[in-house]
């Protein structure tokens, strides 16, 4: 038995409508969720499961609704090759409210533009929710997305962080051909 806690502002969204999203990861996973909407608890019951990895993916589907995604792109986590990240803001700039909300529109950009990019250069999710910055997606886009959006919490600038990004496509276009040997 696994217990999680998720901001009660997301539960609707973990349970949806008619609790057809709570149904579609328990049928997915083979997990059965209990949900106190008064807490935000969820209790998740992998005792029916036998491969080790699937708890561990379950646990990331709830933390990612929890942090911002929608559950269908949080349900991709249940494939093989596909992770979860979390950073927390405040490791990078403290505990400040104030320096979290400038931070988090460092890397929202204007208009959404700079996750946006982050998004379509790594091929990845990005959710920026409350403190923190959840990214979906393979281990190697996950991880240079990671490191392009650690850059931007650790002040570098915008341009930087493109050509970064740039500069890793063919690594992420490898990744996704099946033909990349990591380093």
């Amino acid at each position: 038995m696994l217990d999680i806690k998720i901001p009660i502002d997301r539960i609707g969204v973990l349970i949806g409508e008619e609790g057809k999203t709570k149904e579609k990861i328990e049928k997915e996973s083979g997990a059965e969720l209990e949900i106190d909407s008064e807490t935000g608890v969820v209790e998740i019951d992998v005792s029916d499961i036998d491969d080790p990895l699937i708890p561990m993916k379950i646990e990331d589907v709830i933390k990612a609704i929890g942090r911002g995604f929608n559950p269908k792109k949080a349900l991709k986590i249940l494939d093989k090759d596909v992770y979860f990240e979390l950073l927390d803001m405040r490791d990078y700039v403290g505990k400040s409210s104030n320096a979290v909300h400038r931070i988090s529109g460092r890397v929202i950009g204007k208009n959404g533009r700079s996750r946006e990019l982050i998004e379509e250069l790594t091929k990845t999710h990005v959710s920026v929710y409350g403190n923190t910055i959840g990214i979906i997606g393979g281990s190697v886009e996950v991880g240079i997305a990671k490191r392009a959006i650690e850059m931007l919490l650790t002040g570098s600038e915008h341009s930087t962080v493109y050509s970064f990004l740039e500069r890793n496509r063919s690594e992420i276009k490898m990744a996704r051909s099946g033909f990349y040997i990591e380093r």
